[in-house]
């Protein structure tokens, strides 16, 4: 059975005038203008197509305003993670929805962070990966929920008011997933947030020297992680770990 999201809840009143967005790619895009809602979101996708479409689709809420966008996983954090950006900070932002794929650094990455750095800020992943290792490392790197982009519209934005209220917002699929998983599963379920992280980069086709670019680490330090990653998978070559990612539906 999935995980029921509740009907909206509609507080405050519209915002007074249009919010426009400014600023070049790959740099936080400052969004100008009156919110006039009570909950400031920010939005995390290298897509400004997409990025367009979901914050158009929160604007529409009265009690919802899109306050910031980024391109990249570096930009996000810059902000975000700045001196004074925290709660105690009228401006500060209340939720992030986080997409997962994006150039440089993963949102993964991005979410383990901002979890270290400002622990009370909500992040709600939105990404088009549906498995539940996905599910579980994002949760136990902190997300506050996990919706697909196949989802119906109105999850997002009812989503969005559950973590913010402190619920953990899951999708129905992803919740009724949740619910199938067994609490023992195969080897992958092992991993610690950084190993699933370059796991899913390998998979992705990345090279060990673009995941330590991205990564701010060295290649070395990239090749002992995937050392790491085979043993405790049981795999002991590339073709061997696409064999079980295929197998596990993680590739």
């Amino acid at each position: 059975m999935s995980t029921p999201i509740p009907a909206p809840l509609r507080t405050g009143d519209p915002p007074t005038e249009s919010l426009r967005v400014e600023g070049p790619h790959g740099a936080p895009l400052r969004v100008e203008g009156s919110p006039g809602a009570p909950l400031r979101v920010a939005l995390a996708d290298d897509h400004a197509v997409v990025r367009a479409g979901y914050r158009r689709l929160l604007e529409l809420e009265p009690d919802i305003a899109v306050v910031a966008e980024f391109a990249d996983a570096d930009a996000a954090y810059a902000v975000l993670a700045a001196p004074g950006a925290d709660d105690g900070n009228a401006d500060a932002i209340d939720l992030l929805v986080l997409d997962l794929s994006m150039p440089g650094r993963s949102g993964l990455d991005l979410l383990r962070r901002l979890a270290l750095r400002r622990p009370a800020l909500r992040v709600l992943v939105f990404t088009m990966h549906d498995t539940s290792a996905m599910l579980e490392q994002c949760l136990a790197a902190g997300a506050a929920g996990f919706v697909t982009k196949s989802s119906a519209p109105q999850v997002l934005v009812d989503a969005v008011r559950r973590a913010v209220r402190g619920a953990v917002a899951l999708s129905p699929d992803m919740a009724a997933l949740a619910e199938a998983t067994p609490r023992h599963g195969p080897p992958h379920r092992s991993l610690s947030s950084r190993e699933f992280d370059i796991l899913t980069q390998l998979l992705a086709g990345r090279s060990v020297d673009d995941i330590a670019a991205a990564l701010r680490l060295s290649a070395k330090t990239v090749s002992n992680y995937q050392t790491q990653i085979r043993q405790k998978l049981g795999v002991g070559s590339a073709v061997e770990l696409l064999r079980y990612a295929r197998e596990h539906g993680l590739s």
